[in-house]
């Protein structure tokens, strides 16, 4: 095993690092991380199958939040070994390859959920600014073929960064910042010029989840103009209690998305705490709250999962 500070290393190990100063109380927050963990998976397979066992679920917003659910079951998976290897047994160590398939994954599946969160804007856009159109714009094959679209997109624009971080030579001190292995951590660690893979990185980011947000925030710009045009106060009101969801479901996906990718980049002076903190808030949140925040605001989901159990 390369040593920590060795002049020059490649295809070496890493170091994932938990909470420093912490380490004390690791095997009581392996706890906390498995009940996350736990609900998390529970939670989003419920979801699946319960909108795959009902008929009357299979509907454009069902389908778009079971894409959402199976995305998030990804991002659980993927950061499982290392997170709970850390806590439960102070596994620090990640080979090279084993932290360049990790974050091939993490980041592919971020950009794939950015993407589904995107069409499930475009859903509550169809169904509030023209309703009359909705079967006919949103029907089974187009709604597959936009599936499939952002799934390629989200492998497609990371599948380089492996290939570019294998051909640097890696000469910093090899421990990384978070319990799981993200482009931008890693890329510091190298001795070469990374200036390809900063412009590259940042491109991505802003084309994928710079993108996506902005056209989610026009999509509602669109959607608060159609329901402000509405002149009966409850069926306006009714018609964004249906948004409620999507939206919070938004806004804990793309608040640490975003704080994280800019404190990695220009947040040099920044507490490393608040970096680690951030990153188990972009990871773990979004696959625990999204299927309880929809089981609540979504009656016939609710319903049917009540059934379900009583049953």
């Amino acid at each position: 095993m390369s040593a920590v500070n060795d002049t020059k290393f490649n295809s070496a190990v890493f170091l994932l690092t938990g909470i420093p100063g912490q380490e004390d109380v690791h095997l009581w927050l392996s706890i906390l991380f498995c009940f996350i963990y736990v609900i998390s998976i529970l939670g989003n397979s419920i979801i699946l199958f319960i909108i795959k066992t009902d008929l009357s679920l299979h509907e454009p917003m069902y389908i778009f939040l079971s894409m959402l659910a199976v995305t998030d079951l990804g991002l659980s998976i993927v950061t499982i070994p290392t997170i709970l290897g850390i806590f439960l047994f102070n596994s620090r160590v990640i080979s090279f390859d084993a932290c360049l398939a990790q974050l091939f994954f993490i980041h592919s599946l971020q950009f794939i959920e950015s993407s589904m969160l995107l069409l499930m804007a475009f859903d509550r856009f169809v169904a509030i600014c023209s309703p009359l159109r909705y079967a006919s714009i949103l029907t089974l094959q187009k709604i597959a073929k936009m599936g499939l679209v952002c799934v390629l997109r989200g492998l497609a624009v990371v599948f380089p960064v492996p290939f570019l971080l294998k051909r640097f030579q890696y000469c910093r001190a090899n421990i990384l910042s978070h319990s799981y292995c993200l482009h931008q951590d890693v890329i510091k660690m190298a001795c070469s010029d990374i200036t390809f893979n900063s412009i590259y990185g940042l491109a991505v980011t802003l084309l994928t989840v710079g993108l996506d947000s902005l056209l989610i925030f026009f999509s509602y710009v669109m959607i608060l103009k159609t329901v402000l045009s509405i002149a009966s106060s409850v069926e306006c009101l009714r018609a964004l209690n249906t948004c409620v969801s999507h939206l919070c479901a938004v806004l804990l996906f793309y608040t640490p998305e975003i704080g994280l990718s800019v404190l990695h980049r220009f947040g040099k002076g920044s507490s490393p705490l608040l970096q680690i903190l951030l990153g188990y808030i972009y990871l773990l949140v979004p696959p625990l709250i999204n299927p309880i925040v929809y089981s609540v605001k979504s009656k016939h989901l609710r319903a049917r999962i009540i059934r379900a159990f009583i049953k």
